[in-house]
């Protein structure tokens, strides 16, 4: 049966859940481990927090799925993400930092303007960003910056400061992931290849005239990925985003198709998955910079 799932709607909360002061309503940095033991619980956050996980040994549960993590995993969480920890019946100490801020405080701000880009608070939990040593520490500097700054008495300066910070903490996590994304080669192309494959698959038979246009949720679930780290991947591998790379493919498929003459320019759409043809012919020519029937006279000129 599906326990209670706990909505945890601010920082100050929090904060008096694992015993720890609060120094600013919308903005808390915690030392996990001088926090009180905590008992586990699936919950949801109203604001954002940034994870580092220093148990060596660490379980935790997303969805339904149980992952691993080593020393020095960082886990980003955008508010209304469900997480959690098994109940075991059991109190544990965390191990490691939490970086929490409020929407609030950063409304109006440059971070406020540019949150969006920072695509990993969209990742899964098995996505997570693992940190070399020299990373973590780095890592760790940023927080004591933030916490630094939280001691400080609250002035007209204050949101602009700790604003800045939590910014300069994210963009660092945008190139540790840079990093991440490097060292993973080989991982990443057989995810690459994967996606080829899976695209072939879906245009072989009448599986696009069923199911309509292949999107990059659905390629990116095929693959047990997040959405947006499958969109970040496919852009660090390849040049192209993700749905750049789904239409490459169709037109590259749409060609082969032009050219059977007894295929009319409707069957063809239909084929791919397209509702309307003027919707493919849309797409071809803004590919191609032809109609599908002036692509097939120049091929048969």
């Amino acid at each position: 049966m599906e326990k209670t799932l706990l909505n945890i709607e601010t920082v100050t909360e929090y904060d008096d859940m694992l015993g720890v002061e609060t120094l600013h309503p919308q903005v808390s940095v915690i030392d996990l481990s001088k926090a009180r033991p905590m008992r586990h619980m699936r919950h949801t956050f109203s604001f954002y927090v940034v994870f580092l996980k220093d148990e060596k040994n660490c379980e935790l549960i997303y969805g339904r799925q149980r992952y691993d993590y080593q020393k020095g995993s960082v886990v980003c969480l955008a508010p209304g993400q469900v997480v959690g920890i098994e109940d075991t019946g059991e109190e544990f100490q965390p191990q490691g930092y939490a970086l929490c801020f409020h929407p609030d405080l950063i409304r109006g701000t440059n971070l406020g303007r540019n949150i969006k880009e920072y695509t990993f608070f969209s990742y899964e939990v098995n996505e997570a960003l693992h940190l070399s040593e020299r990373e973590r520490h780095t890592f760790i500097d940023c927080l004591m910056k933030i916490q630094e700054e939280l001691q400080h008495s609250i002035d007209r300066m204050s949101k602009r400061l700790i604003a800045n910070n939590i910014e300069l903490l994210l963009n660092y996590c945008l190139r540790f992931y840079e990093r991440q994304f490097i060292t993973r080669q080989d991982a990443n192309r057989d995810i690459l290849t994967r996606f080829e494959a899976l695209l072939d698959n879906y245009f072989t038979g009448d599986n696009a005239m069923q199911k309509g246009l292949p999107t990059v949720k659905y390629c990116a679930g095929e693959l047990c990925l997040s959405s947006n780290y499958f969109g970040d991947l496919i852009k660090k591998e390849t040049g192209k985003t993700a749905l750049e790379y789904i239409q490459q493919k169709i037109i590259g498929i749409a060609k082969e198709q032009l050219l059977i003459p007894a295929n009319t320019v409707s069957q063809v759409a239909y084929n791919l998955g397209f509702q309307y043809p003027q919707h493919f012919t849309r797409v071809f020519k803004k590919a191609t910079g032809m109609t599908p029937n002036e692509y097939r006279g120049k091929i048969e000129a």
